[in-house]
């Protein structure tokens, strides 16, 4: 089936990007590797929001994905924006290849509060499930509890699932059988060559 790649841009915290990188395997089932972490991305930087384009940085990484990447996912902890809202956790391409990942506003050191490690690892697994979900054609789900529900707030990430609900569940599974099969049917065809 491939791999999913992980990749930090940015200084990030090792310890959260292999947390990230182990969740990663045992929810989707692929292999996980850590690839080649990139510099901070000051060509994505705004400095009228002082934030970074997660469009840019999404496009960026969609060029320089490993070629037999099932999935590319990277973490900064750049604060992110997209134009029409003030800031975003995450940015995937729908059914495509990259995500990304902000760390940024996952800590509660952001809100003026208490640093507490756990609750922003918990953060930030919902978040990079949440981003990959979206890889593999999930859509904003309705169900406030389902890990594919929408968050345009930290209190929301804090009270959904780190789980997908049934619906949700059943359409991953689809694409997963759909990703088996394709890369059953490539080794075949190398194998021929």
């Amino acid at each position: 089936m491939g791999k999913i790649y992980v990749s930090m841009v940015g200084a990030v915290n090792e310890d959260v990007v292999t947390m990230i990188a182990r969740h990663v395997r045992g929810m989707f089932g692929f292999e996980v590797e850590m690839y080649t972490s990139f510099p901070d991305p000051d060509y994505a930087f705004e400095e009228s929001r002082r934030q970074f384009s997660s469009a840019l940085m999404l496009q960026n990484l969609a060029r320089v994905r490993p070629p037999d990447a099932a999935k590319f996912l990277a973490i900064t902890e750049a604060d992110l924006f997209i134009p029409m809202v003030t800031f975003v956790y995450g940015q995937a391409q729908l059914a495509g290849k990259a995500a990304l990942v902000s760390l940024a506003r996952l800590s509660q050191e952001f809100y003026g509060l208490p640093p507490d490690k756990e609750l922003k690892m918990r953060r930030a697994r919902k978040e990079a499930a949440h981003e990959l979900g979206h890889t593999f054609g999930l859509v904003h789900c309705h169900d406030r509890s389902c890990l594919m529900s929408l968050s345009t707030e930290v209190l929301q990430i804090d009270v959904k699932s780190e789980d997908f609900c049934r619906s949700c569940w059943i359409v991953l599974e689809e694409e997963l059988t759909e990703l088996r099969k394709e890369t059953k049917k490539n080794k075949i065809l190398e194998f021929r060559r």
